[in-house]
């Protein structure tokens, strides 16, 4: 039965006090699930049993999670938010972010509710079900000048009581949900798990049958299928030949082409879902064409997190540094580059030529390698033939620390 018949019948209508609000037929109901041309209702919820889209989305978002956000006034230095480090009081910083990534990858939106002490202050961050949620422009007041409200279990919110991240959008007003995007290469890949999963258990696995042209009861039936059993199993027995009477044949089973194509398909669908979330296929595991090892494996990963990783940051940056969660003149930065580290090796000549080049202080190298700063470590150098263009004498040069 369909959505559309679903809600015809009376008895499961979201306006029948009886129609449980959290049920799959109001997501669907809400426009949050939609059915394909395969025949598959594809929602957010259903998407995530498809284990490509489980591994694309937890790559993302852990890795995103896992980043730390700083803050930062505009000479760099960095400002501690104790919000920002326990934002809600059973939730790590970790598990609150990975929500929001989650929601942000499924839906297209992320929900916090702001919870406020006695002055006002945001205290604590809670994270709202996407599909509670619906979104609409209302008056521009002095209070609320974006005019955005929040319908959310019957109460209408604002900005100032709810963070709303939107994801890719048309509108200005909410994200553009990927998996209802792309529901039919969804419910496609769904439909092959689902075939699969009947071709198993139709028993099209049989590795053959013995046929005979002539009419066997059943007790015969049985004795003939146990004394092939005992010929044939066992690793003993492997590789031996077996002689057949009575117009006994065997005739071996194998699945057909047009039943096997499913395989091909689900491979297919592995690449159309990493095309979907921007995801390398070897992070998905799909290591056909490429190396498992190697600078290729390695570039893809810095393009991951430059092209994929990066505008999903972005935009939780710049809605906490526009938001009432950070300290006025001061903004949010992840900080991104242990993602991009290399080798050992690559790193610590890149630092070299930072120190030597001096662009770059001993104290801001160890840094980033998580090691305490020493003292002393905070001067910059520069090679002692280093001068302005264009100078002819002493006196047009600049001393160089060696000088001074």
């Amino acid at each position: 039965m369909t959505v559309f018949r679903r809600m015809v019948n009376r008895l499961a209508s979201p306006e029948n006090p009886r129609y449980p609000l959290t049920a799959p037929e109001l997501v669907a109901w809400l426009g949050q699930a939609s059915e394909t041309d395969s025949g598959i209702t594809v929602s957010p919820e259903r998407s995530v049993q498809v284990t490509a889209v489980y591994r694309a989305v937890s790559l993302i978002a852990g890795a995103a999670a896992g980043l730390p956000l700083k803050v930062f006034r505009s000479d760099r230095s960095e400002v501690r938010v104790p919000l920002l480090e326990r934002p809600h009081p059973d939730l790590t910083d970790f598990e609150l972010w990975e929500y929001v990534y989650v929601s942000l990858l499924l839906w297209g939106n992320a929900y916090l509710e702001k919870r406020r002490d006695g002055l006002g202050r945001v205290v604590e961050l809670w994270p709202i079900n996407p599909a509670t949620v619906t979104v609409r422009r209302g008056p521009i007041t002095s209070e609320n000048p974006s005019g955005k409200e929040f319908i959310v279990g019957g109460k209408t919110l604002t900005p100032y009581d709810i963070l709303h991240i939107p994801g890719l959008s048309y509108d200005g007003l909410v994200g553009l949900s990927p998996i209802q995007v792309a529901r039919q290469a969804l419910g496609l890949s769904i439909a092959a798990e689902s075939l699969g999963a009947r071709l198993f258990a139709s028993g099209s696995l049989l590795s053959g049958v013995l046929q005979t042209d002539q009419k066997l009861p059943e007790e015969a039936a049985r004795r003939i299928k146990v004394a092939w059993q005992q010929k044939v199993s066992g690793l003993q027995r492997a590789h031996e030949i077996v002689v057949l009477d009575a117009g006994l044949k065997f005739q071996p089973i194998s699945i057909p082409p047009e039943d096997a194509q499913f395989l091909e398909t689900r491979k297919f669908q592995v690449q159309e879902i990493a095309r979907l979330f921007g995801v390398p296929p070897h992070l998905l595991m799909d290591l056909d064409g490429s190396t498992s090892w190697g600078t290729g494996i390695e570039q893809q990963t810095i393009g991951f997190v430059i092209y994929t990783l990066r505008p999903w940051l972005t935009r939780v940056e710049r809605r906490v540094t526009v938001s009432d969660l950070i300290p006025q003149r001061a903004y949010a930065e992840y900080v991104v580059e242990g993602l991009l580290r290399g080798d050992t090796q690559q790193r610590y000549q890149a630092y070299a030529t930072a120190r030597q080049w001096g662009w770059m202080t001993i104290n801001e190298i160890r840094v980033r390698e998580n090691l305490e700063p020493v003292e002393g470590g905070d001067q910059l150098i520069s090679p002692l033939n280093m001068a302005p263009i264009g100078g002819t004498d002493d006196g047009d040069a600049e001393p160089t620390p060696a000088d001074a």
